[in-house]
């Protein structure tokens, strides 16, 4: 009883957020704000890690300064979950209208064409990570694949699913299965691979290495993959646009000299790289994932 009640709950919600992509854009990010406003106040372990990585990532901010940034991410957070509801369900057509191109977007399509190489989009956990994906689907032709954390719940999982399959042109992994179907996608059809390079999934295939000068675990796997595969790294950062201006989203030169035979140098790169790119934009960092959680033996734990 109490899981089809459960179940029920999940239903409802989710018909609500197909109700609210209807919204017109401005509408949905205000509304997305305020209930980032409240998230603050009542998601009171999110907020603790928030301001423990913002603690360890910007030691000579003041308080007030870091808790600022904290509350403006939750409504940036806020906003991403609702206007997950577009990307669901919403033509592509205004989608794409709403999505801001910069840079050589189509740097994949040419590299698998004059070389033979594919592309690996490597796309840090900015808020708006998701329309940085969808950008790739809907704004070039080369097929695209990327690794899936399967959900604890089976409706939102198949419909996290079917949203990110909804726009063709592309294939998901499971997370948990072996890595060998991707490298056979990405070797036998130029696949191009979406890559998140900044979360902590613990010491398997991971070094320490700094992120804003606190050793943090990270995946050797961009570097190792690339270097396997001869794969061209372009870096896609994504912004949300303030008043529901839609998004922008970044496609940068393919990163030089990269990557190398030193895959802790190489993730020692990356590292500073989206340090940089997090300075230009704080609060929308992903700041409520433990980015700290795996410590070096010994040391106590952030969290």
């Amino acid at each position: 009883m109490k899981s089809f009640f459960s179940a029920l709950g999940i239903r409802f919600a989710l018909g609500l957020l197909w109700l609210l992509q209807w919204l017109p854009l401005p509408i949905l990010a205000a509304l997305g704000t305020r209930l980032g406003h409240l998230l603050y106040k009542i998601a009171r372990s999110r907020r603790r890690i928030a301001l423990r990585n913002l603690e360890l990532c910007f030691p000579n901010k003041s308080a007030q300064e870091r808790e600022a940034i904290a509350k403006e991410h939750f409504g940036w957070l806020a906003r991403s979950l609702l206007e997950r509801a577009m990307l669901w369900w919403s033509p592509a057509e205004r989608i794409k209208n709403l999505i801001q191109i910069e840079g050589d977007v189509k740097l994949a399509e040419r590299e698998f064409q004059t070389t033979g190489r594919p592309t690996m989009w490597l796309c840090p956990h900015f808020v708006g990570l998701d329309v940085a994906g969808v950008s790739v689907l809907l704004c070039q032709k080369r097929p695209a694949g990327s690794i899936y954390q399967t959900q604890s719940n089976a409706i939102i999982d198949a419909l996290m699913k079917k949203g990110r399959l909804r726009f063709g042109n592309v294939e998901i992994f499971p997370r948990s299965d072996s890595v060998k179907p991707l490298f056979r996608a990405i070797k036998n059809e130029g696949r191009g691979f979406f890559n998140l390079p900044d979360m902590d999934f613990g010491p398997r295939d991971a070094a320490f290495v700094p992120f804003f000068g606190v050793p943090a675990a990270t995946l050797l796997a961009p570097s190792r993959m690339a270097r396997a595969l001869n794969m061209v790294v372009q870096p896609v950062i994504a912004e949300t646009l303030p008043k529901g201006q839609g998004w922008r989203i970044r496609y940068l030169p393919a990163l030089h000299g990269f990557p190398t035979a030193d895959a802790e140098a190489d993730t020692a790169r990356l590292n500073q790289f989206i340090e940089r790119e997090i300075l230009k934009q704080p609060a929308q960092y992903l700041w409520v994932h433990k980015r700290f959680k795996t410590r070096p033996a010994g040391e106590p734990g952030f969290y």
